[in-house]
């Protein structure tokens, strides 16, 4: 993996996995052990949705660099949509308290895509193709 997605990748993980674990503490306190454990499985399923993406999104800008936003749309629609098809299917679990998870998985959402918006405008990724010199051979 390029430094650039590595650090990007780094900058979008932390703060989500530091909100997943804040949220843990206080659905704990709040809705006890299975607060926390709601909180927990929430910020993993964040965390392993969006990092997927993350590296599908990457693997399609180096193979398919022409498709890379219509293919970033789609994937963040897509996960969108399974992320709400989880929430649906596990509405009515006893494993742990739903509130607690549904609360953890928005908030680790929105911390992950405004991470990784805060971590893409800070990077220094050069758009120009050093390579190529603009005369047909």
């Amino acid at each position: 993996m390029p430094s650039n997605d590595a650090r990007i990748l780094l900058h979008t993980v932390i703060p989500t996995a530091a909100v997943g674990a804040v949220a843990t503490v206080v659905s704990g306190v709040v809705a006890g052990g299975k607060g926390a454990l709601g909180a927990v499985v929430g910020t993993v399923v964040v965390l392993l949705f969006m990092g997927i993406g993350q590296l599908v999104l990457q693997r399609t800008a180096k193979s398919f660099p022409h498709l890379f936003q219509a293919m970033g749309l789609m994937l963040y629609t897509a996960q969108l949509l399974v992320l709400f098809i989880f929430l649906a299917l596990l509405k009515n679990t006893t494993l742990f308290d739903f509130k607690a998870f549904a609360f953890t998985l928005l908030a680790a959402t929105i911390v992950w895509v405004a991470a990784q918006a805060r971590a893409y405008m800070k990077a220094k990724i050069s758009y120009i193709d050093p390579g190529n010199t603009g005369s047909k051979s």
